[in-house]
């Protein structure tokens, strides 16, 4: 394992990091607010360590998929450390658990939080809150490469460990280009959101917090009663829409770019995606309808929760812990479910449940039919064992992480729905649950234990689990590579 690359990369995250909280100190000298030290100071720090471990190339380059996965998984955990100081410092946030809680929720794009009073943050803090939601949406790894002068052959490894979904392409040779266009498309669309959203009343900060929560799917607000203080149904509209865009596999934009409608309509992710919203939104229409009166308000928050919780985002207009069972099921299935690969979204991925589906179609056709040759295809491209196995092994592990965490977070002895919810919301990266942790109500009677347990199920719903079963192994420490 080349550990002095590994070293080199994660010097040269801290300083990136270092510099990105430059631009929440800028928001805070411009509101004449104390708290612009803090930002100040972790800055400092972070570039201090760059310039320690990050300035100097080793003389071996070289990196493969295992240091890729230590790489993606020590980052994230870095980033948060460091993140969650200023809230720490400011005084925003008193008790490192909870800050760090707050950051983890902010950069795998969760939007749980642990704060009651989130009006009462000064507005720096408050905009670096928001502005974590968009570096991690598409990936502080590719964040980086799209910045720094990391190499081609070391970027796709990294690339390949963060980018969600069953497989991570590229959309031209050079991962750092890729890179580049991902962000690229990111932008524009945030700014379009921004555009949008200041039509409809919001003011430029506003705005920009609510458009860094859709873009990276987070759903952290400034405010407390999130997008229904608005009470606008054009500005529930413009999020609504924007939140399942940044549901669907960027890749797709890429085609758009390219005029290549063919490979767009042939997509049976963005369709079977597009299907469930639809079918989803019209049951819980019909649903509560009775509370809402008429069918035009029943659809206008239906709409909005369906593509607030199926991409993970978690902004909320509803209360809809008070809605019929039916309704608060359908919402829990699509926590489980979530949007598509490569997008920001968190969840399975749609492209998971579609393989998975497919592979229980293909049995049951080869016990009706045994001497038959069934291949597995999504998109056109036939599904090779390797993605199979990898697909099972992910859903395998899911449940079983699940299971873990519903055992450890019950030991504070809230109800089933409660800590249930808790740990799929937080494993999903969606944000509310249900209960004592729906869009009302927040984590922060739970403990110092479970919280830690949360932060680890962010990350590894955020990273989709094996970078993290990585680093846990003893295997890895041991041996030299």
């Amino acid at each position: 394992m080349n550990k002095k690359m590994i070293v080199y990369i994660l010097g040269k995250m801290m300083g990136v990091e270092g510099l990105l909280l430059l631009i929440p100190a800028l928001v805070s000298l411009i509101y004449h607010e104390k708290s612009v030290i803090s930002f100040l100071i972790v800055a400092a720090i972070l570039l201090v360590i760059y310039m320690v471990f990050g300035r100097k190339l080793p003389a071996s380059k070289q990196i493969y998929g295992k240091e890729g996965f230590v790489i993606v998984g020590l980052a994230w955990i870095l980033w948060s450390a460091f993140g969650a100081l200023p809230f720490v410092i400011s005084g925003s946030i008193p008790y490192y658990i909870d800050a760090l809680f707050e950051t983890i929720s902010g950069f795998t794009t969760t939007g749980s939080t642990i704060l009651a009073d989130i009006e009462a943050l000064p507005m720096g803090i408050s905009f670096w809150r928001s502005f974590t939601h968009w570096i991690g949406g598409m990936g502080v790894l590719v964040f980086v490469m799209m910045i720094t002068s990391l190499d081609d052959e070391n970027a796709m490894p990294l690339m390949r460990a963060e980018v969600p979904g069953p497989e991570a392409d590229k959309l031209v040779p050079k991962a750092r280009h890729t890179a580049r266009l991902l962000y690229g498309m990111y932008f524009v669309l945030t700014a379009a959101e921004v555009v949008f959203l200041l039509f409809g009343g919001m003011n430029l900060y506003d705005a920009l917090l609510h458009a860094f929560s859709t873009a990276g799917t987070g759903g952290f607000s400034n405010r407390a009663a999130s997008v229904s203080f608005y009470d606008s149904a054009y500005i529930d509209g413009v999020i609504t829409v924007f939140m399942i865009l940044f549901g669907i596999n960027f890749n797709l934009y890429f085609f758009i770019l390219l005029k290549d409608w063919k490979s767009i309509l042939k997509n049976e992710e963005l369709w079977a995606y597009l299907g469930i919203v639809g079918v989803s939104i019209a049951i819980i229409t019909g649903n509560i309808l009775k509370i809402y009166g008429t069918v035009a308000h029943a659809f206008r928050y239906a709409s909005f929760q369906v593509g607030s919780i199926i991409t993970t985002t978690g902004f909320a207009t509803a209360d809809y812990d008070q809605w019929p069972e039916l309704s608060k099921s359908i919402l829990l299935a699509l926590m489980f479910v979530g949007a598509c690969a490569g997008s920001t979204g968190g969840g399975i991925k749609v492209s998971r449940l579609l393989i998975i589906v497919k592979s229980i179609r293909r049995e049951v056709r080869k016990m009706l039919h045994p001497n038959a040759v069934t291949i597995i295809k999504v998109n056109g491209k036939k599904i090779g064992q390797d993605t199979m196995k990898n697909v099972n092994l992910y859903l395998t592990c899911y449940i079983i992480i699940m299971i873990v965490s519903i055992l450890l977070v019950s030991i504070d002895n809230f109800d089933f729905a409660t800590t249930f919810s808790g740990v799929l919301t937080t494993m999903s990266n969606v944000g509310p649950g249900i209960s004592k942790v729906g869009p009302v109500m927040n984590f922060h009677p739970f403990s110092a234990v479970s919280k830690l347990v949360f932060c680890f199920d962010m990350l590894i719903g955020r990273l989709e689990i094996f970078p993290y079963l990585l680093l846990l192994s003893p295997e890895l420490w041991r041996r030299r590579f």
